[in-house]
């Protein structure tokens, strides 16, 4: 062996303990913390369709007659749908707040939010409000007032009808 090929050797030998160290270090260092302590998490989750941008309409027979017999359809109804507002508030200070288009080519499909706060553990009032026909005033609102511990997840959902917003 030469001491060309030696210098090679011990030039890897070393480059492969300084990576191994940088591995090692980064492995331990620095600390992570998933989550603070003295805070909850409130997830807010929901998928919402709003109202129908216009109203349906009825065809004259007239119209029809005119209409290939596969697209003989009486009604008459717009595919578009209004953008869905949501506010979640807690302790009257608003804590997210957006309106979420319709997804879909048509706009005609789904709003959807997802996300994700951090909050600060104890007792909350929150107030959840949901407009999905593109007017003033809120098509459904939630109150209720909760003890969120440390660490603890709080998910609000949302299920249209006489339940409105889910706080489990």
């Amino acid at each position: 062996m030469n001491v060309k090929q030696l210098l090679r050797y011990v030039g890897q030998a070393l480059a492969y303990a300084a990576f191994a160290g940088v591995i090692g270090y980064f492995s331990t260092s620095p600390a992570y913390v998933h989550f603070p302590a003295d805070q909850a998490l409130i997830r807010l989750s929901l998928r919402h369709a709003g109202q129908l941008k216009d109203k349906c309409r009825e065809r004259s027979d007239a119209e029809l007659a005119q209409l290939a017999p596969n697209m003989r359809l009486r009604m008459d109804c717009s595919r578009g749908r209004s953008p869905v507002r949501v506010q979640l508030e807690m302790d009257g200070k608003a804590l997210y707040q957006e309106t979420l288009q319709p997804s879909g080519l048509s706009h005609d499909g789904a709003s959807t939010v997802y996300r994700r706060l951090p909050v600060s553990a104890g007792r909350h009032e929150f107030v959840a409000t949901l407009n999905d026909n593109g007017g003033a005033g809120d098509t459904y609102t939630s109150k209720t007032t909760l003890t969120l511990l440390p660490a603890q997840v709080l998910v609000i959902d949302f299920k249209a009808g006489a339940d409105g917003f889910l706080f489990k």
